[in-house]
């Protein structure tokens, strides 16, 4: 077993390529699947074949495993024999010949208006916790309506800092992926929410959005405020920030807005990427004239 390959691999990740925690977590789980799978077989990562990995491809597909799953793995292990025929003097790669089946194109779940709305009023509905910040109320408010303001990425609303924003301007400066900056606009409602929570919590420089202990917020923290207003809601199913993502991007479409834009908006690098929810709105275009017509 050629432990050292595997070492120098994830230092590479580490250090050279600065991949997250969760990228090196989902690849050691991918190698050690694998080698799981193997067995007692399982002798050498440079003595592993292409029909070895057919052969491993096909039984992930007859346990049933979604496509995306299957090729999660397989792009760690495309990664892992990347670095060993670049770095490494493997000879050939056994996995770069591997067809994996094509990835599933499911539509994106998106929330109506209506849920929307109800969602956004959720954080100043009820008493507030009496052991809480007479703030985080209106810190959740500005949050849920950011998000929906400018469709952003949890790391994006993470990563922002006050000096980031542009009251007058009624924009923010996002840093998307691959350290691509772009400015999309705020509505109305989210810079009121915003300047609220701000005076309240006396947040004048640093980060935007803060934990109870005036820290920067935390995508667990995040995580725990969708899930605690959803279960005060009526939305019949789980909420993320993507969802929320997905929402701004469709209601946009379904107003008239150009897909070009909206790819501006989104920080989307390829418009095929943005294309996916225009099959979402002719979907829903598709329930409104099944509904409504008389002749169906």
């Amino acid at each position: 077993m050629t432990d050292r390959d595997e070492f120098a691999f994830f230092d590479f990740q580490a250090t050279e390529k600065s991949a997250s925690p969760r990228t090196l977590l989902n690849y050691r789980d991918a190698l050690a699947a694998y080698q799981r799978w193997r067995g007692e077989d399982f002798s050498n990562w440079r003595m592993a074949t292409p029909d070895d990995f057919r052969d491993y491809l096909f039984a992930l597909m007859k346990q049933g495993l979604k496509r995306a799953t299957i090729r999660l793995r397989f792009a760690a292990l495309r990664s892992f024999y990347k670095f060993l025929v670049l770095r490494r003097g493997l000879a050939r790669s056994p996995v770069a010949e591997v067809l994996l089946p094509k990835p599933e194109r499911g539509l994106p779940v998106v929330l109506s208006i209506t849920q929307i709305d109800e969602l956004l009023a959720m954080p100043l509905r009820g008493d507030a916790d009496k052991k809480s910040p007479p703030w985080l109320p209106l810190r959740d408010a500005a949050i849920l309506e950011l998000f929906y303001s400018c469709g952003l990425r949890i790391s994006e609303l993470l990563a922002l800092d006050v000096k980031h924003l542009d009251f007058i301007g009624e924009t923010v400066r996002v840093m998307g992926k691959g350290a691509k900056e772009r400015i999309v606009p705020i509505g109305g409602p989210a810079i009121s929410a915003i300047q609220r929570y701000r005076q309240q919590a006396a947040i004048t420089s640093g980060p935007l959005f803060l934990s109870t202990r005036h820290r920067r917020i935390t995508q667990q923290a995040v995580d725990q405020l969708l899930k605690k207003y959803l279960k005060r809601s009526s939305i019949p199913f789980a909420i993320s920030p993507h969802k929320l993502r997905h929402s701004f991007a469709t209601h946009l479409l379904d107003a008239g807005a150009d897909l070009r834009s909206v790819q501006a908006l989104l920080g989307h690098a390829s418009l095929s990427t943005t294309q996916i929810y225009t099959h979402v709105t002719k979907e829903r275009l598709k329930q409104a004239y099944d509904t409504a017509h008389p002749r169906a």
